[in-house]
């Protein structure tokens, strides 16, 4: 593989923000009388879009609300968050975005979810200078589990899919990686660890063992140069 750029996640991957978001959705539901258990958003929502959870959570509570009218309140009340603050980051980010920049590599955020959060984290963390590409689900038809944000990310980084990595941590965004034709790490946490993750490249525990993986990746591509 001739390796030249890593796609990132954001929520899950970057930034440790499934917690937050269920706490949002849940006081989000809590409104019309309903509650959504933390093993519910586990095995249902971490990692889709908010206008997909939407739609499955008032099929599935009965809630008499327009998916559209219950999205708008989900992400009214992360935007409240995200002036606040920005999502916590993942262990071993900052050190992984260094060492990837340092290596030459082009570096994307490939977000499911609106640009918002991404925005804030790059912002907040002083990251912007190390991306070249920022895709959301705003930027698209259809978010992941579609392969357009990656797909779109490809376009605008110059690359092929298979010069790239993508570094996930739910199926979802597994699953448009995979439909983009692009290799992809797998860090399950928490929240996605019950989630099939058998398209992945590998599955790894976290960002230092991505970094390791990159490495070697790199190394075997110095040796066979002539």
């Amino acid at each position: 593989m001739q390796l030249r750029a890593i796609l990132f996640d954001h929520d899950g991957t970057l930034v440790n923000s499934e917690p937050v978001h269920y706490r949002i959705w849940a006081q989000v539901l809590q409104r019309y009388g309903f509650t959504l258990t933390e093993q519910q958003y586990k095995a249902c929502y971490a990692g889709v879009p908010t206008p997909a959870s939407a739609v499955d959570l008032v099929q599935k509570f009965g809630i008499d609300v327009s998916p559209d009218q219950l999205a708008e309140e989900k992400s009214a009340a992360t935007q409240e968050y995200l002036e606040r603050q920005a999502f916590p980051l993942m262990p071993g980010v900052e050190e992984a975005i260094s060492y990837f920049y340092r290596a030459g590599l082009k570096l994307a955020v490939v977000t499911g979810a609106s640009a918002s959060g991404a925005q804030t984290t790059l912002r907040t963390n002083n990251f912007n200078d190390y991306f070249t590409v920022v895709v959301s689900g705003d930027d698209v038809r259809a978010s992941k589990p579609a392969p357009d944000c990656y797909i779109l990310a490809l376009q605008r980084l110059g690359v092929s899919a298979a010069e790239c990595l993508a570094i996930e941590d739910t199926q979802h965004g597994l699953e448009a990686a995979f439909r983009a034709g692009i290799d992809c790490l797998a860090l399950p946490t928490d929240m996605s660890r019950s989630q099939d993750f058998s398209l992945a490249e590998t599955v790894l525990t976290g960002m230092p063992e991505a970094v390791e993986y990159v490495r070697k990746v790199l190394c075997g591509m110095e040796t066979s140069q002539p």
